[in-house]
């Protein structure tokens, strides 16, 4: 298959901080983006050679920005499946809608997962009040009602604790179609980063260690602290995954790591992941550029990491004083200061993210935790 090249134009559904980053990427390598969403002064449209304002569902707005660019990709998974389908009619799209419509909805996601004979959480199909009371007696208390869709950071999701709050949880999820997961006592969570190209060539950034605060990546550390033994494991897992959905693109696989050292999945993201941001700094080839790469049929790049490294993700709350004191993260010679151009903060919103650098791991994420602590002084 003929490589696209530099100089071509790459379409990109989604505005967001990955899609900026990839644009980055994608604009050092001489490409031109376009990039498509709802929204105007976008975190990407800020950098991208065009930003196009239409609803995902003006199918026609779609096919006219796909006839445009010599490929689509996608920043998120929630946009509709049609649109995927609209814009495939016009040029060439990457990862393919049917990869987005498998893992933008739990349930087929964790049919597919299933299927693939890969270890996940325990968990039941719920579709009313009533099949939630006989998931919850068969998986046991607690658990974890999760919306079927559209969600992401924690979001559509409830801890149900004892059977007076099946009301409140169902409710909570959108009184609609969901999932009950098992709890998981779990020692920690990983992540593998991993990309896939047109050949089938297959790349990835090892185990990364995160850690959460309400539901939300707080810190991401790499290599992640585990067993070398188990880090491959998840690896392999990664592997399948991409080859049975055939990405050609760049995937995330999220894991709970429990206490007797077992992997159990937890999410599918097609795309890049916010726990592979440092890798925009830490890694001969970003995970952006993974993506340009594998969507164009370039040759994947090297994944070596320069030195060990830990990102920590800037919220809104950070604002809640007034500016952070950027130049005082900044006296952290080994610090890197990534902002979204997002231009209103609110709680529990992604602004910006820190990556440090140092000799281990222990000493990276000290140092991104400090420096993150200096913004407020």
């Amino acid at each position: 298959m003929k490589a696209i090249l530099p100089g071509s134009a790459i379409g990109v559904l989604g505005s967001g901080q990955l899609g900026r980053m990839f644009a980055i990427a994608a604009r050092r390598m001489g490409y031109r983006v376009h990039t498509f969403s709802p929204d105007q002064d976008t975190p990407t449209g800020q950098v991208a050679d065009l930003e196009v304002t239409a609803a995902y569902e003006d199918l026609d707005a779609v096919r006219d920005f796909a006839r445009n660019v010599s490929v689509v990709t996608f920043e998120f998974e929630n946009v509709p499946t049609a649109t995927a389908q609209a814009a495939s009619e016009c040029t060439a799209v990457r990862p393919n809608g049917e990869i987005l419509h498998i893992t933008q909805q739990r349930v087929r996601e964790k049919q597919f997962i299933t299927k693939a004979g890969l270890p996940l959480t325990p968990y039941r199909e719920v579709h009313s009040r009533e099949q939630l009371q006989t998931a919850l007696h068969e998986l046991g208390y607690p658990a974890v009602l999760k919306s079927a869709a559209f969600g992401y950071d924690g979001k559509g999701q409830f801890l149900v604790k004892s059977p007076d709050q099946l009301t409140e949880a169902w409710e909570a999820v959108g009184a609609d179609q969901a999932v009950l997961e098992a709890f998981i006592d779990f020692e920690r969570e990983i992540s593998v980063v991993a990309a896939r190209g047109v050949d089938g060539s297959f790349v990835h950034y090892g185990a990364i260690e995160n850690e959460h605060s309400h539901r939300i990546l707080d810190i991401s550390i790499a290599p992640a602290r585990i067993d070398p033994k188990l880090a491959a494991q998840a690896v392999e897992i990664a592997r399948v995954v991409l080859e049975k959905l055939e990405v050609v693109g760049v995937l995330c696989v999220e894991f709970f790591v429990t206490r007797v050292g077992e992997l159990l999945i937890n999410e599918l993201a097609p795309r890049p992941h916010n726990s592979g941001h440092l890798t925009f700094d830490a890694c001969v080839t970003s995970q952006f550029e993974q993506q340009l790469r594998a969507v164009c049929g370039l040759p994947l790049g090297s994944t070596a990491r320069y030195r060990p490294a830990a990102m920590a993700n800037l919220l809104g709350e950070l604002w809640s004083k007034g500016e952070p004191d950027w130049a005082g993260a900044c006296e952290y010679p080994q610090i890197k200061l990534h902002l979204y151009g997002k231009l209103e903060p609110r709680a529990g919103r992604k602004m910006g993210h820190l990556t440090a650098l140092e000799c281990d791991v222990e000493q990276a994420a000290s140092l991104v935790i400090q420096a993150r602590r200096r913004l407020l002084e």
